[in-house]
This record gives structure tokens, sequence and C-alpha cells, in this order.
């Protein structure tokens, strides 16, 4: 699937260049748009969201109708955390990618997207040092950049988690033994019929570990030390992705300022700006940011001043945000051109018709925290109510 033409949504009219006094209206969260080579209906995406609920580490059928709840004709979906290697877990329950048989547990979930009309992305995924010894082969030791363990005392479900173990440092011949895993799952995901890839840089996990100073502090060679050089591994991983299914399939995620897991950088800005600059050399087809404002996994922090714009400018493809937005504040980022898209969580999951919502201007289901990471493979997984159409 390379383009989904869609008219689901209405779309704000295009007026003639040569029309006198009359202004191209600016879009709207409802308006179609080109996304590189896939034509999107709307600009309402389903942010990757860790659902935990894949057991043995494999994807389940009850994911097909969880993600077939919010497909829409010519909407994009980015599926959740999916681990690229036995030692990519971190948590339980957590999807992988990197088996014949995760590939071929994905194919109906991915074919129940497509039979919506829906573009759909698998996000690749390695938690670094965010893990323990436990979802590790032969009870070894978490990779990351460093073998200072996350000072983490509550995990994304908010419960207080056990000490991390420290981790065990890459060496050279290991960053490029994940590299190859991120370039194996990016063709393992094309092979279960995923339109693209996102590349999971953000949250806390190996890439951002590698991206910020505040980890990635005691490395002596080409990976650590200057901005240059801990950008160098995420920038590896593009190219590599890039290079097995095409740049027009890859997307990354990225949080500079945020401090998930652990994981903070002293100058944010310069760290995100760097990385944008960068990966348009790979020509991949968006980049994916978190913004400033959510500097905790759920808490809203506002008026510190901090900004994606230069990001945005930077960058040349597509750009999306997500961090908290509501259908007023969606509106405004892309009124302003300061995104392409918004990707929503929260929301999405409690509101699976979320864009026919946002289209009549319709109540919003509240969203239960309680049931975000729970094991359920139906409640407050695929029991959200839809809209009632009389």
């Amino acid at each position: 699937m390379t383009s989904l033409q869609t008219n689901s949504f209405p779309a704000t009219p295009e007026l003639p260049s040569d029309s006198g006094s009359q202004v191209q209206q600016p879009p709207t969260l409802l308006s179609p748009c080109d996304m590189g080579r896939f034509s999107l209906s709307h600009r309402i995406v389903l942010a990757p969201l860790s659902r935990l609920r894949s057991y043995n580490f494999t994807a389940q059928p009850h994911a097909a109708l969880y993600y077939s709840q919010r497909a829409t004709m010519g909407g994009f979906l980015i599926g959740e955390a999916s681990g690229i290697s036995e030692t990519a877990q971190g948590y339980p329950n957590t999807p992988g990618i990197w088996r014949t048989e995760h590939v071929e547990a994905w194919k109906p979930i991915v074919k129940a997207v497509h039979d919506k009309g829906g573009l759909f992305f698998c996000q690749l995924w390695h938690a670094g040092r965010v893990s323990y010894r436990s979802f590790q082969p032969n009870g070894d030791p978490p990779i990351s950049c460093t073998d200072k363990p996350p000072a983490t005392e509550k995990d994304i479900c908010g419960s207080t988690v056990p000490e991390y173990p420290p981790p065990q440092p890459l060496t050279a011949e290991g960053i490029t033994q994940v590299v190859n895993d991120y370039r194996v799952a990016a063709r393992n995901a094309m092979e279960a019929g995923f339109d693209g890839v996102e590349i999971h840089g953000g949250n806390g996990y190996l890439i951002d570990q590698f991206l910020k100073d505040q980890v990635n502090d005691r490395r002596d060679d080409e990976y650590g030390g200057s901005l240059e050089n801990r950008c160098r591994f995420a920038l590896e991983v593009v190219k590599a992705v890039s290079e097995e299914i095409g740049g027009h399939r890859v997307g990354i995620r990225l949080s500079p300022f945020a401090n998930y897991n652990d994981c903070g950088d002293s100058d944010p800005e310069a760290l995100g700006e760097f990385m944008c600059k960068s990966l348009n050399r790979y020509g991949i087809l968006y980049c994916h940011m978190i913004e400033p404002r959510m500097v905790t996994q759920f808490e809203k922090r506002e008026g510190e001043g901090r900004s994606l714009l230069a990001m945005r400018k930077a960058f040349k493809g597509m750009f999306i945000v997500a961090g908290g937005y509501d259908k007023e504040e969606g509106e405004k980022v892309i009124r302003n051109g300061g995104a392409d898209l918004v990707a929503f969580g929260r929301l999405y999951l409690a509101n699976p018709d979320l864009p026919k919502r946002f289209e009549l201007g319709a109540a919003l289901n509240e969203y239960d925290r309680s049931t975000f990471y729970t094991h359920d493979p139906v409640i407050g997984y695929t029991d959200y109510p839809f809209l009632e159409m009389h």
C-alpha cells in the first residue's frame, strides 16, 4: 500500500492562487494532506502507546480489534513500541518484531487496519537500560551506552519499581550488532505488511540514552562526548533502516526536552536542532517530536518558554507533534504551521472514533488511567464506547 486516497472528512476548500482578494484558508485537523507518497484524509494521528497486552512478547488477536477500531479511511496509526531483539524488552507483555512468529502475529492486525483504509507504521524499540535481568537472555545485564542504571523510582504504570541493575555499556562491535537488529526489524515490519516504521528515539530508551549528555557522559570513543558523537548511533540506525526499506517509509520519534526514565540533556534545543538537520541527509518521511511541556510521562508543565519551532524549521520532511494535545491546541498548532500532523494518545485511547468526534464537536469519553497498562484483553482496551449514531 503506497497511497491512500480518501475523502471521509470535509476538507477546507483550497482557492486558486489567482483569486484576487481571496486567501487560501489555513489547514485544520480535518484537512487532508500528502505525507510523502501517502495521502491522508485528516491530520489526527494515533500516537504509539504501550498497552502491555502482547503475551509472551507476541502481538495478540485482540490487538486487531483495538487498532481497527481506531482506523479510519486515510488515517495514520503508529503502533505500540515493538522490541527489535531479544535484548530489547523492558516491560512485560510488550510485542516484538524480531522473530518469524512475531511477524506472523502482526499480519492479521495490520490487515485489519488496512481493511478500514488506514495507514499503519510499526514503532521499532529498544529499552536499553530501562530493563531487568529477568527480561534479558541468560539473565545478562541490560545494554546501554553507559554503566549507570536509571534512578527512576516509578515505571510507565506509575508503580514503584525495584532498583534497576547496572547496564553493560555497548562496545563498538555491540553497537554495530544493534544497528543491524534495527535493520532486520524494519525488514520484518515490511514482511508483516506495515506501511513503514517509526524509530523510537525518545522517552529515555536506548537511542535516547546515547543522545542525552546526562546519561552518555562516560564514553571516550566515537559514540560519546561531543554532540555529534552522541548522535552518531541514532543516525547510524536511521541510515541502516532507510537503506533497508527506503527513507520514504521511515519516521523517528524524539523527546529532547523530556527527562523520562532519568534521561535528560543539558541543552535540549541544540540536541533537537542538530538531530533535525542531520536527519535531512537521509530523506526520511517524518520527525515526531514530543513537546517540551511533557517533561515527565503524563504531566504538562507550561510556561517555560521552550519551543519546537527551530526544530520544525530545521527538518525538511513532515513534522508531527505530540504531548497532551486537545482539539483546540491541535487546531492551533496546525493552523499556525507549527506541525503538519498531531499525535493524540490518551484521547485516542479512550475515543476510538476520535476523528469523528472532533468533526462533530461531540463530547469525549473520559480515559481511565488505571487500565492503561493492565493486561486485560478487553477492559480499558477495546471497551471504550463509540458515538451512538442515529
